[in-house]
């Protein structure tokens, strides 16, 4: 169960609560900086962000990089060896309404970006089938499973899918994906021992 930090002071309280890792929300860090959610903050101010948070908590820190900030794979992996460098071990990586294909390529460059410095990085593949119906609602759980196979053959260690709320579909997903599920607290959810009972691994 990942709290969503955006900056050093909240970080430090989470873990200080209890939480085995802290991750960053990409909306709170730019709207803290004074920047509009939508991959717009300057990555310098991402890193220095993650770069504050590692200097205060010893729990695992997982960084929100949206889509790599960048329309490029190569972009992505130059964004992401900055948030690596400042210390984050785990990142999220969305496709947003990006064709999948170039989530695959920023996910396998984000891999290798990370490598390169010596972090066995935890890319956790965000697609948002369900948070921008990127397909009609009875042929949802089919698309993110299908995005699901594409980003795991690239190299993604787990499957995000904010949005999804009804059981069944989070059960058909997490039995499906071949990776660890993390699903978005939303209203209306699962309490969170039925998400771990239909397979959800993070929250």
């Amino acid at each position: 169960i990942l709290p969503n930090a955006w900056d050093a002071g909240t970080a430090r309280l989470m873990a200080h609560l209890g939480a085995p890792a802290v991750a960053t929300s990409s909306a709170a860090v730019a709207w803290s900086h004074g920047y509009p959610d939508g991959g717009v903050l300057p990555v310098p101010l991402l890193a220095a962000t993650v770069a504050a948070i590692a200097g205060v908590v010893d729990a695992p820190i997982t960084a929100d990089v949206e889509g790599g900030y960048a329309g490029d794979a190569a972009g992505a992996g130059e964004a992401v060896a900055a948030v690596v460098a400042a210390g984050a071990v785990g990142i999220n990586l969305e496709d947003s309404v990006a064709p999948p294909e170039l989530l695959a390529a920023k996910i396998a460059a984000a891999k290798a970006a990370a490598a390169r410095q010596g972090v066995d990085l935890f890319v956790n593949a965000r697609t948002d089938v369900y948070l921008h119906g990127l397909a009609p609602a009875e042929g949802r759980v089919t698309e993110t499973l299908a995005r699901a196979e594409r980003y795991r053959a690239a190299g993604a260690d787990g499957l995000f899918v904010p949005g999804v709320a009804a059981a069944e579909e989070i059960r058909a997903i997490a039995a499906g994906a071949g990776l660890p599920l993390n699903v978005l607290a939303v209203p209306g959810l699962p309490a969170a021992a039925e998400l771990a009972a239909l397979g959800v691994r993070r929250l």
